[in-house]
């Protein structure tokens, strides 16, 4: 996935009939389910979140129509590689974070 704010903004704009600049997040996978880029714009200006996988796939939900919602939650596990249809609590580890997770944070460029 080549896209950056640019083209994903694109996107929103002519196949989603969106507005970049609405208070929606923007969620795009890679061919190989691999990597996901999240658009949304804040007070100043557009920003991107970038995530790619060394290993395996991000589990999606059905896509009709070229867009689905979600909600917080489905978006926490969707980018923690946890199957978000079927949850289930994966096992705590020394600093009480569940294995597979990790601190993210984000930054607009």
């Amino acid at each position: 996935m080549r896209k950056s704010f640019n083209g994903l903004g694109e996107l929103v704009q002519h196949a989603l009939k969106k507005n970049p600049f609405s208070a929606h997040l923007f969620i795009f996978r890679g061919r190989r389910g691999d990597m996901v880029k999240i658009l949304w714009a804040d007070a100043d200006g557009l920003c991107l979140f970038t995530k790619r996988l060394e290993e395996g796939q991000f589990v999606w939900p059905m896509v009709h129509d070229g867009k689905i919602a979600i909600t917080r939650s489905q978006l926490a596990m969707l980018l923690n590689k946890l199957d978000w249809r079927q949850p289930k609590t994966p096992p705590v580890l020394g600093d009480n974070y569940p294995v597979g997770f990790a601190t993210i944070t984000l930054a607009c460029l």
